[in-house]
């Protein structure tokens, strides 16, 4: 990682690959382009290249905090900004407490409240935005776009101090309407190559054998090639079959000399998810055999 002069603010530091996170031109490019324009930052890419994970390091980089907001089907766009709790409220009079006669008590701030009102600049992950509601982006927009919004019950406007990195992540579960998608700069993560590949096992594993990654590579872009996969593994899953693979000792000859009458490599299960897959191997296994 390059050595950022501390003197420098936030706003002048560029995104930069860190100790722990491998990043492409390409994409030091959209984070920082996404900065100079003032957009939210929208990352796609297969479950696994690390688009959560990039949020994290672009706050370690660039010397922010990171508030991250983690969306479910159940998630309203509402949240982000604040939820205003009726029945505390009206428990507490029945109670007769005097807090009651102050409505700021029953307001809990979100997660972009907590950007905004930071009086630092801050990364502010929306993580799998995808998982919501088709609606659920378009509700965000003249917030994202002013960076501010109007809390009806206390009559005020929340405004960002200092305006945060936003990035966005999906699983492409869901296709985001157009309006939204207007208003960011995207950019896909492409699948590591395996040079890429290389440098991103050396981020995590200081002391692995050569000879064990180059086997294990071998395997597991084989195994992506399958036709028919219905998931095929990924990075992260890679590094955890690398892990078993050193906590168990197990000599790269394992690999190289495996048995050519069978498809599945040892320890499969950190590679393979589902049955279907495990199946769809064990008959290519069969017909080679045959």
């Amino acid at each position: 990682m390059t050595q950022l002069n501390q003197n420098q603010s936030a706003d002048e530091r560029v995104f930069q690959s860190t100790s722990d996170y491998i990043a492409t031109d390409a994409l030091k490019q959209a984070v920082n382009a996404a900065r100079v324009l003032q957009k939210p930052l929208l990352i796609k890419g297969e479950p696994g290249t690390g688009k959560t994970l990039l949020a994290e390091q672009v706050a370690t980089s660039l010397g922010m905090k990171l508030i991250t907001w983690n969306i479910k089907s159940t998630t309203k766009a509402q949240q982000g900004l604040y939820e205003y709790d009726a029945v505390s409220r009206l428990r507490d009079s029945q109670l007769g407490d005097d807090k009651v006669y102050d409505i700021a008590n029953y307001i809990k701030p979100g997660k972009l409240w907590d950007a905004f009102a930071s009086p630092e600049r801050v990364v502010l992950l929306i993580d799998e935005i995808d998982k919501a509601d088709i609606e659920f982006p378009n509700d965000l927009l003249h917030e994202l776009d002013r960076m501010s919004f109007y809390v009806y019950e206390t009559g005020e406007t929340i405004s960002a101090v200092s305006r945060p990195v936003v990035i966005i992540t999906s699983n492409n579960e869901k296709e985001l309407p157009d309006a939204f998608l207007r208003r960011c700069f995207f950019h896909y993560i492409d699948f590591p190559n395996e040079e890429t590949m290389r440098q991103i096992i050396d981020v995590h594993f200081s002391n692995i054998k050569e000879t064990l990654v180059s086997e294990a590579l071998q395997i597991f872009f084989k195994l992506r090639q399958v036709s028919g996969l219905k998931k095929p593994p990924s990075t992260s899953e890679l590094i955890d079959w690398l892990t078993l693979l050193m906590a168990d000792d197990m000599p790269e000859e394992v690999l190289r000399n495996r048995d050519p009458k069978t498809a599945i490599p040892p320890l499969h299960g950190a590679l393979i998810k589902n049955e279907q897959d495990v199946h769809l191997l064990e008959r290519l296994a069969f017909m080679t055999r045959r």
